[in-house]
């Protein structure tokens, strides 16, 4: 039988704590690159959709009513509609940034401890 001994230096405790503190990393890295869910994108497309078409179909109402009351040379159910179609997309372009600056902040939050961590272990406070 050909077992190796333990060095008498390491310590079976460090070794364990050295394994877990590897897999808590590998799995905080696993959740922080994981893929969203689809139908949380399907339901971000919607809701982008839903706030361009709104303004637009309330545009086209607008604009129709207007041109069946008062007659006119200019057709306000285009205008409106072309200013609907445009409300709408700056709702849907300043929904989107919005929620793109969540997702950084909420990454850098989950980012910040385990650099801190990172540092702490390379500057020699906490031994590995």
């Amino acid at each position: 039988m050909n077992r190796t001994q333990p060095n008498s230096n390491s310590n079976p405790d460090t070794t364990f704590v050295d394994k877990i503190a590897k897999e808590s990393k590998r799995k905080l890295f696993a959740q922080n690159r994981s893929t969203p869910i689809v139908w949380s994108g399907f339901g971000m497309m919607g809701l982008i959709g839903w706030s361009i078409v709104v303004p637009t179909l309330l545009g086209v109402a607008l604009g129709n009513w207007i041109d069946s009351n008062y007659v006119g040379t200019h057709s306000w159910t285009l205008m409106l509609m072309v200013a609907g179609l445009s409300i709408g997309c700056f709702n849907a372009i300043q929904f989107v940034a919005r929620e793109s600056a969540s997702i950084e902040d909420e990454q850098k939050q989950q980012q910040e401890p385990i650099q801190r961590r990172d540092e702490q272990e390379s500057s020699g406070v906490i031994k590995k």
